[in-house]
């Protein structure tokens, strides 16, 4: 299975975890240049690293002027990221994500590794936000 099946295997998932309505849109193209690939746009807002390991080629700014452009366009109140093939997330990444809140934006966190949650666990972060496992198909 490609890339394409498994956001659309993602997209159903997470259609059955929320409510959307009818004004939801789904982004099918990848924003030119963006580190974050835009899955899903509207009150629900999915977003993710395209299977990535996001410290190769990451810059902390840009991931964030990215997210705050995403949830504040869409008017976003759950982003939902997925985090497959994201290894590590650096500290300037946990801050961002601990500021969502702030914004009032309800965090879910999709496929974290075992690094990434017990840094989430060890920060006291998976307390703010919720962690999911799912099975994506290839």
């Amino acid at each position: 299975m490609g890339l394409s099946c498994s956001l659309s295997f993602f997209i159903s998932l997470l259609r059955s975890n929320f409510l959307f309505s009818m004004k939801d849109e789904i982004v099918t193209t990848v924003q030119q240049g963006g580190i974050l690939q835009v899955y899903h746009v509207g009150p629900l807002c999915v977003a993710g690293f395209g299977g990535r390991d996001i410290l190769d080629t990451f810059s902390v700014k840009y991931i964030r002027d990215e997210l705050l452009e995403l949830v504040k366009e869409h008017h976003c109140e759950t982003l939902a990221l997925d985090l497959t093939g994201v290894k590590l997330i650096p500290s300037g990444m946990l801050g961002l994500l601990a500021s969502m809140r702030d914004l009032n934006i309800e965090l879910h966190l999709y496929n974290p590794s075992e690094d990434i949650r017990e840094v989430l666990e060890i920060t006291k972060l998976n307390q703010c936000m919720q962690l999911h496992d799912v099975e994506i198909p290839y």
